[in-house]
């Protein structure tokens, strides 16, 4: 087989090769084999029938056409791995003569992966945030673990701001009730104006046994913009007890005897999570001045794949959510041509941290080993909800374990590079963030995991630096950004995997029924 390689532009070639007939020989003689199975010519069995008589019958430009769709495949990673091209993408084969007994030729049109050089990342600089603790720090958190372990109390007496009532409300528009503004047993937190307006006016001084009504404007619904009487009843009125932040409150909260031990060990935690909040940011400001750093030539087609499954994957996340695009462009203040340009954006920028990355980690030999895919598999797994072991079959099932092992190595190339670059803290000082990587520290496996995740999430969706579309629009794309877009995956063409083909938001509610975990049906004494 002879395969010559023509360059199209940078990142396209056209491969033209000649392929003598007896390398087509196995291909034929299996043509043969299942057009014989297929037809049914008196005097023969089935799978029985000579060449000859299905030449005859059936024509010999059937079995050709059948042998060459059958042998494209092979032949055309042969030529891949001849003419020494990076495949990425979808090939558009052409057959162009098939001369029989003496050779088929075809032509492969394929982009391929640009050639590019990568920079000394010591060139390269980057500045993170401190990692001092101040006393507020240690403050705040401790003040926010009060609040965990704060409780409802029932009190006699008339409502007052920050108190938590628990509420029936029910509208109605000249007169007539609004089936989807009525509401029983509502946990509200008095002045946190998540309800309606009016409402918080409304309560205060409202008791137990209470009704009251006050007008306001709905907010959504078949009645939304409509001014509503809106009338409120107070079941139970509830102040929330904070614990003292003292030693019975160490005991409670933690494993230590005294407030002190607490607040040491507070401080510690916030430290090591402060660290490894640098080594995020010098990953993501690592790889964003090496992408300002490097041009590339991008594939056109694997950029419009992409763009495409981006495009999919948020409508997907807003049909699930009960949005439309129109509902979630006009909420964005976006038109149809911006949100386009944005999912092109995105894209690109895929594309470009997915080819830089695959480079580096080739340069660097970098591999995966089983405990370090393992690893992956159950991280993906908890944040999708489903037991590890389902996830790793379903990979395995769907030949997807490869591009696992792709985002693991892509992961271990932009730690390196942020090991690489250097990185100091806004007051100057040095950051080694291969130390911190590193660290053998109380802790640093659970911060290791941390960093981990977040090469999960944001190496495999690197082009969404800012929110997805879809988070604007539904609570579920906010939690499923990082697989709104995947990088491209960029693999050598594999035999049996080239195809060849001949060129010849609902409205929301006018009462939201929301409540937060301190509200959400709290007893007296139960925890919030």
């Amino acid at each position: 087989m002879k395969t010559d390689v023509e360059e199209l532009t940078p990142t396209r070639v056209r491969l033209s090769v000649e392929v003598p007939f007896d390398e087509l020989k196995p291909s034929l003689d299996k043509a043969y084999r299942e057009v014989g199975k297929q037809v049914r010519i008196p005097g023969f069995r089935p799978g029985r029938v000579p060449p000859p008589v299905i030449d005859r019958r059936v024509g010999r430009d059937v079995v050709l056409s059948q042998a060459v769709n059958d042998a494209i495949p092979d032949l055309y990673a042969k030529a891949v791995a001849e003419g020494d091209v990076y495949a990425l993408g979808q090939p558009e084969v052409e057959i162009t003569s098939i001369d029989d007994g003496k050779e088929l030729t075809f032509t492969v049109e394929v982009d391929i992966r640009p050639k590019f050089e990568l920079p000394d990342f010591a060139t390269l600089a980057v500045t993170v945030d401190d990692t001092v603790v101040t006393p507020d720090d240690v403050a705040e958190y401790l003040g926010s673990l009060q609040e965990r372990f704060a409780s409802l109390k029932s009190v006699q007496r008339a409502v007052q701001p920050d108190d938590y009532v628990s509420i029936d409300l029910s509208a109605t528009v000249d007169g007539k009730p609004v089936e989807d503004a009525q509401a029983s047993g509502l946990s509200y937190q008095v002045g946190s104006e998540s309800l309606l307006d009016g409402l918080d006016t409304a309560l205060t001084g409202m008791a137990s046994g209470d009704s009251a009504t006050f007008t306001t404007e709905l907010a959504g619904g078949d009645f939304a913009g409509r001014e509503a009487d809106v009338t409120v009843t107070v079941h139970s009125v509830k102040t929330k007890e904070v614990p003292g932040l003292d030693d019975d409150f160490a005991q409670l909260a933690s494993e230590f005897d005294t407030l002190g031990e607490l607040r040491a060990d507070t401080r510690a935690q916030l430290e090591r999570m402060k660290s490894m909040q640098q080594v995020v940011q010098a990953r993501d400001r690592a790889l964003d001045a090496l992408l300002d750093t490097v041009d590339i030539p991008l594939p056109e087609s694997v950029v419009r794949d992409e763009a495409n499954q981006n495009r999919e994957s948020v409508m997907q996340q807003l049909q699930r959510g009960g949005a439309t695009l129109d509902a979630y462009l006009e909420m964005s203040n976006q038109t149809p041509e911006q949100f386009e340009a944005d999912v092109e954006e995105r894209a690109r920028k895929s594309v470009k941290v997915s080819l830089i990355l695959d480079q580096l980690a080739r340069q660097e030999e970098l591999g995966v080993d089983q405990a370090e895919l393992s690893a992956y598999v159950t991280r993906q797994a908890e944040q999708m909800g489903v037991p590890p072991e389902r996830l790793a079959q379903q990979l395995a099932d769907n030949g997807q374990l490869s591009f696992a092992a792709a985002e693991v190595l892509r992961g271990k190339a932009m730690n390196l590079i942020a090991e690489r670059v250097n990185v100091t803290d806004e007051s100057g000082h040095k950051v080694d963030i291969g130390a911190a990587l590193n660290a053998p520290a109380q802790g640093a496996e659970a911060a290791e995991g941390t960093v981990e995740a977040d090469d999960d999430a944001e190496v495999m969706a690197e082009t969404d630096a800012g929110a997805s579309p879809a988070e604007a629009a539904t609570a579920e794309a906010a939690t499923a950004e990082a697989s709104t877009a995947k990088p491209a995956k960029a693999s050598r063409a594999k035999a049996g995997t080239a195809k060849a083909s001949t060129k010849a938001s609902k409205a929301k509610a006018s009462i939201a029924e929301d409540s937060t975990a301190e509200e959400s049906s709290a007893e007296d004494s139960t925890e919030v």
